[in-house]
């Protein structure tokens, strides 16, 4: 259901697109520069494009962690702290109405864990070493609430339709101040229009557009990214209690190195680096302090 509804509101965002260029008469001018270009087609193949590749990072998700993590996937408890750990999940997960999710083991001192998973009856919940190591029963189970959250929430379903939104336009408007550039400015495919011809000009420009773009998609999928956070945190209180929740995050906070989680997998840890300025706006996790304050507001 949440695909199908994340489907129909960017099939509903490009119509509303694709009228109100008609309204504004944008295809009329784009052909008196000579720009031979159909917007409506243009975006159909953008959304296929920037849809495709977020539908096959999400069906590869699980796998890719495995691969990229090490993880060792817990499928018969050889001794009790695999077994409290996978009785833990089971336990919140039947809480949070999902699925059991695999749960695994990753190799990494730095206290971290994470989420992923086509959808929340096909999840992973893995932790690592360094967090059975460092935290006590009670925080480890906290971060484990927090991760089922993510889970039951349908986080990584929805960071990967919104991120297949946003590749969308940023492919949409790059390739059109490609055409701009190239066609209006350069007249490169004057006496060409027939064919299609575009010269170098729209290369180096669809490319720095892209760029451009993409840097700023990033910040709007990061600040998503970090209002999930709070809602997770939340959502860990809910299933293991607030101030177990509040202690993990204390707990991460005594940690110097915070995560250790490469690309993707990154915005689904317990935490995030740590970051001042305009870096913030490409944190994946808010600063921990901000989320145990918000815990210790939480009504």
């Amino acid at each position: 259901m949440r695909i199908f509804l994340f489907l129909l509101t960017n099939a509903a965002v490009l119509l509303l697109i694709s009228i109100i260029f008609n309204v504004l008469g944008l295809g009329s001018f784009l052909h008196r520069q000579g720009i031979p270009l159909d917007l409506n087609s243009l975006l159909l193949v953008s959304a296929a494009m920037g849809m495709t590749g977020s539908f096959i990072s999400l069906l590869l998700s699980k796998w890719m962690a495995k691969q990229s993590m090490g993880v060792f996937v817990i499928e018969q408890p050889s001794n009790s702290t695999e077994r409290w750990l996978v009785e833990t999940v089971a336990r919140l997960a039947r809480r949070a109405g999902i699925g059991m999710p695999e749960v695994g083991l990753f190799d990494s001192p730095e206290p971290n864990a994470f989420a992923t998973g086509m959808s929340k009856n096909n999840a992973l919940v893995a932790v690592s070493t360094g967090l059975l190591q460092t935290m006590e029963a009670d925080e480890v189970e906290a971060v484990l609430g927090h991760e089922i959250s993510h889970v039951a929430n349908g986080d990584m379903v929805t960071m990967g339709l919104l991120q297949g939104v946003v590749n969308t336009f940023v492919y949409f408007f790059a390739t059109i101040a490609g055409y701009l550039v190239d066609r209006a400015l350069f007249r490169s495919g004057d006496g060409e229009e027939d064919r299609g011809g575009y010269g170098p000009a729209y290369y180096i420009t669809q490319m720095v557009a892209q760029i451009v773009l993409s840097i700023l998609a990033t910040m709007v999928v990061m600040w998503f990214s970090r209002w999930r956070e709070f809602r997770a945190d939340a959502g860990g209180a809910g299933l293991a209690g607030r101030t177990k929740m509040i202690g993990a995050l204390k707990a991460l906070q005594r940690a110097h190195d915070h995560s250790a989680l490469p690309g993707e997998l990154a915005a689904f840890g317990i935490s995030g680096g740590i970051g001042s300025g305009l870096a913030r706006l490409f944190m994946s996790h808010p600063p921990l302090e901000e989320r145990i304050a918000a815990l210790q507001n939480l009504r």
